[in-house]
């Protein structure tokens, strides 16, 4: 049975930003998510989009306050419907891809009340992750991906950088 608005505390989706951060290898940018929904998750950088921002001025902004990277080029790539119904939260999350403007500089922790560590990643090293995740079951202990990236991989499967 699909849940109802009852079900939510808020009666609309809140629209949330992902971006990804992309050096000339191909790799990009995933964080540990902590303290919110989603702790021990793999996700992007992103945030909330606030009142009269664009998506891309919304990514440009919470890379910066995120990692400390400078983004350029920033464009969107697709958009996903995400209810999340253990969480009580639904999102509509706005994918997007930006360049790094230094492909030597290293992600910083900036909020280390919302993220334990940055890395690098490929597409491959997160679909892996994500297949893992998926035989493990239920109980799977490994590495798991934020609600958001997994159902780019489900609604969105021909979406490749």
């Amino acid at each position: 049975m699909s849940p109802t608005p009852n079900d939510f505390p808020l009666p609309n989706p809140r629209v949330g930003v992902a971006l990804f951060i992309v050096r000339p290898d191909g790799k990009f940018v995933l964080g540990r998510r902590m303290g919110s929904h989603g702790a021990g998750t793999w996700a992007l950088p992103g945030g909330h989009l606030e009142h009269g921002e664009s998506f891309e001025e919304c990514a440009v902004r919470e890379t910066k306050e995120e990692t400390g990277l400078d983004v350029l080029n920033v464009e969107y790539i697709t958009a996903t419907n995400d209810v999340m119904v253990a969480e009580k939260k639904h999102y509509i999350t706005i994918f997007l891809k930006g360049v790094v403007s230094d492909p030597a500089a290293e992600p910083e922790i900036l909020e280390p009340n919302k993220c334990a560590g940055w890395r690098w990643s490929s597409w491959d090293e997160m679909r892996a992750i994500r297949d893992a995740e998926i035989a493990g079951g239920p109980g799977f202990k490994g590495e798991k991906l934020f609600s958001p990236v997994h159902s780019l991989f489900e609604q969105r499967p021909h979406v490749s950088l």
